[in-house]
């Protein structure tokens, strides 16, 4: 069956239009209702969110929609997206719901959902939602609908959490840190857990308004904590998102790390400690010189598709610990159930002060692949799939980049483009060769 509301995490769109509207939130909230009283009992739900304004509204819609069909619920107010997936394990409950659009800006918002163990649903539960949707609803009596109470201690759990995920003895103390929270879910959380590990901690993104989340801070506009760094004279900069499940790092000299590289990083800190690493898991986007830099230490790359869901369930099929993507996803199963970005930041903080050296030099045996990618908007009725010269030009340049590069066409999921990647030892060659296949469906 094809979801209608669900894509590859959640539901998200913009606010004040189907299905982000609050009827429908309404209507979901007593759908997932439903579907969880299936299972037994009176299910206990635990609602949390970013800072967008329009989180409110969609709160009190689920919250109304569960209570009518008999379910109790947790609020937790604002808190990161794996703090979320981490108290409704903790807490023993039935389901975790996020309200956020991670990096989008405020006009658009969705819900994400995690299993009692804080894990990401199977697309059978979706389908489960999606049909009990187009059903009539069955509003439960007055003595058995759900009631609602507010977590004072989530933050508070949250952080304690994150702490334990390193050794006791670990300290930042003597290090000055910058930490920019995109104004979003960790603007509250992050700070102290730096600060609580010895950190001088300097914030940026950290005063949220409702409608200022991911606005020029945050690992979707690194630029502002780069500035930062250096005004500071800081030692790194982490930058989370806007609901803090990816991450972005800045050491000292201005030097940006992403997810690949940060994902290397993580499994030389497990091989340095003697431990087996199999294997990891990257995507499609994921750098070939990340591959061949881990190919080199024994540990193979599987590629999933785009989207951390993805990453996952190759991790769980694999029974293997790491895996991330380029944009800052990074899953390490050992410490969480989901892509944590502070947690992240922690571990790779540890990394550098086991190694008694700086984050540049953890990756001196990675040479990154310059990657040029092109987002072509396509005109209407253009098959770019059967288009004779345009697989004809990839072809060629397959052949002309051997093992020395790759290409990547895949249309967006979210828009109208066809997105065109190629990657080389060689920047100059890598952009000539996008432009080069661009340019057989623009003629």
């Amino acid at each position: 069956m094809t979801r209608q509301y669900f894509g590859t995490d959640g539901i998200r769109g913009t606010v004040g239009t189907s299905p982000i509207t609050p009827d429908f939130m309404l209507r979901l909230g007593h759908a997932v209702g439903r579907v969880l009283r299936r299972q037994g009992g009176r299910p206990t739900v635990l609602i949390g969110k970013d800072t967008r304004i329009s989180g409110y509204m969609i709160e009190s819609s689920l919250e109304a929609g569960l209570a009518s069909a008999g379910v109790n619920t947790l609020l937790t107010g604002p808190l990161p997206t794996p703090g979320v997936a981490y108290l409704t394990r903790a807490l023993r409950l039935d389901l975790g719901i996020v309200i956020s659009a991670s990096h989008n800006a405020y006009p658009d918002n969705g819900v994400k959902f995690f299993s009692a163990m804080g894990e990401k649903l199977p697309d059978d539960w979706e389908l489960a939602v999606e049909a009990a949707l187009d059903e009539p609803p069955q509003w439960v009596d007055s003595a058995n609908l759900g009631k609602a109470r507010r977590v004072e201690d989530s933050r508070s759990r949250y952080i304690e959490f994150c702490k334990s995920t390193v050794p006791k003895a670990f300290s930042l103390k003597g290090m000055k840190v910058v930490v920019d929270a995109a104004n979003g879910a960790a603007y509250h959380v992050a700070p102290d857990v730096f600060h609580e590990l010895g950190a001088e901690v300097v914030t940026i993104g950290c005063s949220p308004d409702g409608l200022n989340i991911n606005a020029g801070v945050g690992a979707t506009s690194p630029k502002a904590l780069v500035a930062a760094v250096a005004a500071h004279a800081a030692d790194y900069g982490v930058a989370l998102d806007g609901d803090a499940d990816r991450l972005q790092l800045v050491d000292r000299h201005g030097r940006l790390f992403n997810g690949d590289e940060l994902l290397y990083v993580l499994v030389a800190e497990r091989l340095s400690r003697g431990h087996a690493v199999p294997g990891a898991v990257g995507t499609l986007m994921t750098n070939m010189g990340v591959e061949l830099a881990l190919c080199r230490r024994g540990v193979a790359l599987v590629r999933a598709k785009v989207g951390d869901r993805y990453v996952l369930e190759e991790l769980a099929q694999r029974g293997w610990l790491l895996g991330g993507e380029s944009s800052g996803h990074l899953l390490q199963l050992d410490n969480h159930s989901t892509g944590d970005g502070i947690i992240s930041a922690l571990q790779v903080l540890h990394a550098v002060h086991q190694a008694k050296t700086g984050l540049a030099d953890l990756l001196a045996d990675v040479q990154m692949f310059p990657q040029t990618l092109l987002n072509l908007r396509l005109p209407d009725g253009l098959d770019w799939k059967n288009h004779a010269g345009f697989a004809a030009e990839q072809e060629c340049v397959r052949a002309e980049l051997g093992d020395s590069g790759r290409i990547l066409i895949r249309a967006s999921g979210t828009e109208p483009v066809l997105r065109i990647m190629v990657e080389a030892r060689e920047a100059a060659v890598a952009k000539a060769a996008a432009e080069r296949l661009a340019a057989t469906l623009q003629s």
